[in-house]
């Protein structure tokens, strides 16, 4: 997949930062490459349910951003992506000390984009796959 941007790991870096709900919650780009993302959470305790189990709502939300910016990275500097699907499921109990997770563009197209994210836990240095989303998103002209 080529970028149609040629600046688009700036843009993306750019957008992502300027998401305040993302970088409230701690969210960290690790790597942007065209059509591919991945990012990473280093868990607190605010980011766990009642049991001590990473919230579902973290994970949700970082499949979501992760996939937007893989999707971001294909589009021209003049557009943007929103998300209009998404599903997500819940494969296993999220325990670690970090979240990681990789988000691929399946499809990009010329309105809309499809992505998968997957959602890893990480304890004592071993991933575990806990969840994994199917992202659409809309591509549309960015208003200056």
């Amino acid at each position: 997949m080529q970028p149609r941007n040629p600046e688009y790991a700036q843009q993306v870096a750019e957008l992502f930062r300027q998401a305040a709900f993302v970088m409230d919650v701690g969210y960290e780009l690790v790597s942007i490459t065209p059509g591919r993302v991945a990012t990473r959470l280093a868990v607190k305790p605010r980011h766990l349910q009642q049991d001590s189990v990473i919230h579902m709502g973290v994970q949700a939300t970082m499949a979501d951003h992760t996939a937007g910016a893989a999707a971001g990275s294909l589009i021209a500097a003049d557009q943007l992506v929103l998300t209009t699907g998404f599903t997500m499921n819940l494969l296993q109990a999220a325990v670690g000390e970090e979240l990681r997770c990789r988000a691929q563009v399946l499809r990009a197209g010329r309105t809309l984009s499809v992505v998968e994210s997957e959602v890893f836990a990480v304890a004592r240095g071993e991933e575990t796959l806990v969840s994994k989303a199917t992202v659409t998103l809309a591509v549309l002209p960015r208003k200056r």
